[in-house]
C-alpha cells in the first residue's frame, strides 16, 4: 500500500528562526518613533505570529487606523534596518531536521508565517532554505492567524488532505490554524508560548528540541493510518 502525501507546515518566527531580538527592538523603536510608550517585552513576544497591522492592534487597541497603520510602517522600517546589520539564526537542529524530513518521499514541506513575502524571502536566502520547500503562504496573501487560509491554501498547491497533514509552531495561533484546516498539531517549547498554552489551543504534541520531531510526526501518522 502507497504512503499518502505528508504536508508538513512550519511557522517561522519563533519555530525554525530565533527572531526574538529583531522583533522587540523594531517594536520599540516603531513605538518610540511614533511618541508613544512600547509595549513590555512579554507582551510584544505575546503577539508574534499574527499579522503586522492585527498585531499592533492588539498591542495597543486605543489607537486610531491612522496612528496604527503609521506603526506597522515604522516597525517594518526599523526592522528592515535591523535585519541589514544582524542575522536572525536557526535555532539549532532546524536544518538537520528540515533536510532529513525533505528527503522523505512522501513529505512535503510548506510555511505558513505572519512575515510578508520579502521578510521571508531575505531569510529563505539567508539560509538556503528555499529548496526545502513546497509551497510558502505569507500573510501578504492572507488573513492573519489563526484564520486557516494559509493552510488551506497549501493544501490546494500540494494536493495533500487536511488529514495527512501537519502544522508545527510555537504559538497558540499556530495551533488554533492548524486544528481549524483540519491538520494535526506539533508545538514546540522553545518559542514565544509555553506548553501549557500551546497545549490549551489543541498542541497534540509539544516537543522540547527538533531532535524529537520525526518520531513525533511518525506518531501522529499512525493514530490516523
Amino acid at each position: 500500500m502507497s504512503i499518502p502525501l505528508r504536508l508538513i507546515v512550519f511557522d517561522v518566527d519563533g519555530t525554525l528562526i530565533d527572531s526574538q531580538a529583531h522583533i522587540v527592538a523594531a517594536m520599540d523603536a516603531a513605538f518610540a518613533r511614533a511618541g508613544r510608550a512600547p509595549p513590555p517585552r512579554a507582551r510584544t513576544l505575546s503577539i508574534v505570529g499574527l499579522s503586522l497591522p492585527v498585531a499592533i492592534r492588539e498591542l495597543a487597541p486605543e489607537l486610531d487606523d491612522g496612528e496604527s497603520a503609521r506603526i506597522v510602517e515604522h516597525y517594518k522600517q526599523a526592522y528592515a534596518a535591523r535585519r541589514q546589520a544582524h542575522e536572525s539564526p536557526l535555532y539549532p537542529g532546524a536544518l538537520a531536521a528540515l533536510k532529513a524530513l525533505a528527503a522523505r518521499p512522501e513529505a512535503l514541506l510548506g510555511v505558513a508565517t505572519g512575515k510578508s513575502r520579502r521578510g521571508l524571502d531575505h531569510l529563505m536566502g539567508l539560509h538556503d532554505l528555499r529548496q526545502h520547500f513546497v509551497t510558502t503562504q505569507v500573510a501578504d496573501d492572507h488573513p492573519s492567524k489563526p484564520h486557516p487560509s494559509m493552510l488551506e491554501a497549501a493544501l490546494r498547491e500540494t494536493g495533500a488532505q487536511a488529514r495527512h497533514g501537519v502544522m508545527i509552531g510555537d504559538t497558540s495561533f499556530d495551533m488554533e490554524m492548524g486544528r481549524a484546516a483540519g491538520l494535526r498539531t506539533i508545538g514546540v517549547g522553545w518559542g514565544y508560548h509555553a506548553a501549557d498554552r500551546l497545549a490549551t489551543a489543541g498542541a497534540e504534541r509539544v516537543i522540547g528540541h527538533f531532535d524529537e520531531l520525526s518520531d513525533t510526526l511518525d506518531t501522529l501518522w499512525k493514530e490516523t493510518a
